[in-house]
């Protein structure tokens, strides 16, 4: 059974359709990379995914569950955690309270959880009081899937996890993402560094104008002469 099946999702924004019958499926602990030109409605893809989104047609189903237009909060409770590229952190908090109010809704105690994101995060625990709005953009964006996995989700989901951020930090915020993936969390991440996207990732679909146009294993897509002239600058 995947963990994350999309079926044939058309929607958008007022009138407008971005999605246009979009498939996708995603299994335990599977690391899928979504690329295509700007416009494509990869960042859509996700938003409606997570209910933010208005759908027209398809369905979502999360753990065969059904959660197509479910609400953000609720689909959060069933272990479908979503990172948005822009506004992810909570700017005049320390990074500890932003931790904090990433598990929100536990009523446990969640302190060896925060424990382990500083063990996956290293400058994170270096930096616990200080506020988030004076970290790096490398920083927050660590923050950010910091925050996302303190109700340790089943499902990652990753909206341009490297974007805007310098060579070296686009390297290691890579390298986190698939210490992430080696502790059995799935990731769906959406990617403007395609090579090294599909570099990491087992799996990667190429969206275009709304409909996959291609999906196979990330490095098959890498070495694709077609996929690398139309897609990935080559």
């Amino acid at each position: 059974m995947s963990l994350l099946e999309v079926r044939a999702l058309r929607g958008g924004y007022g009138a407008v359709d971005i999605l246009n019958g979009v498939d996708l499926d995603l299994g335990e602990g599977d690391l899928v990379a979504v690329i295509g030109p700007n416009g494509a409605g990869k960042s859509t893809l996700m938003k409606a995914i997570f209910g933010l989104v208005a759908l027209r047609a398809g369905t979502v189903r999360f753990q065969g569950e059904d959660i197509t237009g479910e609400r953000p909060d609720r689909i959060v409770r069933r272990g479908l955690a979503y990172v948005p590229q822009e506004r992810n952190v909570f700017a005049s908090l320390s990074v500890q309270e932003n931790l904090e109010m990433g598990a929100f809704i536990r009523r446990d105690d969640f302190s060896a959880q925060i424990d382990r994101v500083y063990s996956l995060f290293p400058r994170l625990g270096e930096r616990r009081r200080q506020a988030a709005g004076t970290l790096s953009g490398g920083e927050r964006q660590m923050l950010a899937m910091g925050r996302a996995l303190m109700l340790e989700p089943r499902l990652l989901m990753l909206d341009e996890p490297t974007a805007g951020l310098a060579p070296n930090v686009v390297d290691y915020t890579f390298a986190r993402i698939l210490d992430i993936n080696r502790l059995g969390i799935g990731v769906l991440m959406v990617e403007q560094n395609a090579k090294q996207a599909l570099a990491v990732a087992q799996r990667g679909v190429v969206l275009v104008m709304g409909v996959k146009r291609y999906e196979a294993p990330g490095r098959e897509l890498l070495h694709s002469r077609e996929v690398a002239e139309m897609f990935l600058g080559a």
